[in-house]
C-alpha cells in the first residue's frame, strides 16, 4: 500500500484523500476519486488489470511524459493517430495507466 501510495501522490502528483493502514486509500485525481485496496482470495486478481485502465487527460504530452520518467516511470509504448496521442504506463503493481492528448484543440 505504501508504494502504490506514494506512485499516485509523490509521482503523479494526485492529492491523498483518505488512508487506513494498509487497507485502503483514495487518491484525488480531477473529477475523480481512485481506490487503492490489496487483493483478496476472493476478489479480482490485480496482477491481470488489462481489461480496465486509468487514463490522465493532459494538455502537452510531451512535457508531462517528461516530468514522469525524470521520477523514474517507464513507459511502455506510444499511440498517435489522427484524433489523439496517448502514453501509456503502469504503476507499482501493473495497473495499466496512460496519459491522453487531444488533436481537437
Amino acid at each position: 500500500m505504501g508504494k502504490a501510495v506514494k506512485f499516485y501522490t509523490d509521482v503523479l502528483g494526485l492529492k491523498l484523500k483518505s488512508r487506513y493502514g494498509d487497507n485502503f486509500a483514495q487518491v484525488e485525481a480531477p473529477g475523480t476519486t481512485i481506490a487503492l485496496h490489496p487483493a483478496s482470495k476472493e476478489g479480482l486478481d490485480s496482477s491481470r488489470s488489462e481489461s480496465i485502465s486509468i487514463g490522465f487527460v493532459v494538455d502537452d504530452l510531451d512535457r508531462e511524459r517528461a516530468e514522469l520518467e525524470n521520477k523514474g516511470v517507464r513507459f511502455l509504448r506510444m499511440l498517435d493517430d489522427a484524433q489523439v496521442r496517448l502514453a501509456f504506463f503502469a504503476d507499482p503493481d501493473g495497473n495499466p495507466l496512460y496519459l491522453s492528448q487531444s488533436k481537437w484543440g
